[in-house]
């Protein structure tokens, strides 16, 4: 199978990164660069992100690496000389990395992780770090918006069947959890990430059984005290009446299903009515599992309507994203050895320096607002949200905070104006300084 892993990801970039690493290779420019990874604005309909990605972008910084198969293709493209690709290959990051820790939340312009190395090293792993960072942190800020949908409820990742690339599905289960999914179907995220797997069966289960009832009972005695049993194959209301047919000989055993999964039809009626059957049959323990098409909008639909539903399962719309599939980071430039850098493109001016991003909370813990200031001011009252993460290309450490989000947007369709992200004297003189030395109007 061939896929990204550790023995080809030093070649998981664009080739102008490399084209003008050989440049600063050349031209003895490989001095100390600071760069910021950062989203310029917020996707439509969303009112925050949650960061997510880190893990992943440091166990790559760490293992970076360019082996004789890359340099050897590297040498075929008749790009480079032997004094760069003699450089690639001793070449592993040797720098430091801030970053906001995941989980948290962050807002446009404020950097999610600043990279500060030899200029060839941060140049190299921008396309990983935008890739790693962007992809999850959109998953992340989705999975949380469901789960603020299902307020006490459940959800969980059912969406590897549907997300773009088996990476993508592995990275999917895992930013769902930093959202707030309780567990993914997905085995693999299981071992790789600890995560808490979750699973019914499928409509081909139920078929190949002679009878919905058959396949209900062979299910509990071959998974007891584990089983959810699918009831729409056929007719949903009749399926479950199979189950309080089924209990008299299911109770004695313990092999009482968890739960009964609704996967197609109208959510809200059905239900509804399956409650109430599961009830008058005395299996008020029985939870009722949704599924099929979900997303934040119709779970709230769903809660909203006073729907009696446990828990969801949420596929193509969580690992897609599929009203907001992608975030617009960026990775720049902001300061080198020659001092801060800024960009004046049209609608693309950047902030200059090192930065940090300081948190205002009132009393009650409620956020109040962000102040984007350079490295060296100090922000009373304020808690410093870039904290360091990686030191000489080692780690320093393992990488709840959306319940402080105020309610306008925390809401699936926030309403401006946006959260309050200020920039502070320091960096304001800054920027005053750069445009008028740059000959900005």
């Amino acid at each position: 199978m061939t896929g990204v892993d550790d023995t080809n990801a030093a070649l998981f970039v664009d080739l102008y990164e490399l084209t003008m690493s050989a440049s600063y290779h050349a031209h003895g420019l490989d001095q100390p660069a600071t760069f910021d990874l950062f989203a310029r604005d917020l996707p439509p309909g969303r009112g925050y992100l949650v960061s997510c990605g880190l893990d992943a972008a440091l166990d790559y910084l760490e293992r970076l690496q360019f082996d004789d198969t890359a340099l050897d293709y590297l040498g075929s493209l008749d790009l480079f000389d032997e004094s760069f690709l003699s450089m690639l290959s001793d070449l592993r990051f040797t720098g430091e990395v801030r970053a906001i820790p995941e989980g948290e939340l962050v807002f446009p312009n404020e950097p999610i992780v600043q990279v500060t190395a030899p200029l060839v090293e941060a140049q190299i792993v921008e396309t990983f770090l935008l890739n790693c960072i962007g992809y999850q942190t959109m998953i992340a800020t989705k999975a949380a918006r469901v789960a603020t949908a299902c307020g006490d409820r459940t959800f969980v990742d059912f969406s590897p069947r549907r997300d773009h690339g088996t990476d993508a599905a592995l990275k999917t289960a895992r930013a769902a959890s930093v959202g707030g999914a309780a567990a993914t179907s997905l085995v693999l995220g299981g071992q790789v990430y600890g995560l808490e797997l979750s699973g019914t069966m499928a409509h081909s289960y139920v078929m190949r059984f002679e009878s919905e009832a058959h396949a209900f009972l062979t299910y509990a005695r071959d998974f007891p005290g584990r089983a959810t049993f699918l009831i729409d194959t056929y007719d949903t209301e009749r399926g479950a009446r199979t189950v309080v047919d089924l209990a008299g000989k299911l109770e004695p055993e313990g092999l009482l299903p968890r739960a009964v999964r609704l996967d197609s039809g109208d959510i809200n009626t059905l239900s509804r009515s399956v409650r109430a059957i599961l009830d008058d049959g005395g299996l008020t323990a029985v939870q009722i599992f949704a599924s099929g098409d979900l997303d934040e909008y119709r779970i709230e639909e769903l809660m909203t309507a006073g729907a009696p539903v446990d828990a969801f399962g949420v596929g193509t719309q969580l690992g897609t994203s599929g009203d907001a599939p992608h975030i617009a980071v960026v990775y720049k430039l902001v300061e080198d050895a020659s001092g801060p850098k800024v960009k004046l493109s049209e609608d693309k001016v950047t902030l200059p320096g090192r930065k940090q991003v300081f948190r205002n909370a009132g009393d009650g813990g409620e956020l109040e607002g962000d102040i984007l200031a350079l490295e060296s001011e100090q922000i009373a009252d304020a808690r410093p949200m870039l904290q360091p993460v990686m030191r000489d290309g080692r780690r320093l450490a393992a990488a709840g905070p959306l319940a402080a989000l105020r309610p306008r947007l925390r809401a699936l369709a926030p309403e401006p104006p946006p959260f309050d992200v200020r920039t502070s004297p320091g960096l304001d003189a800054l920027v005053r300084q750069l445009h008028e030395e740059l000959g900005a109007p």
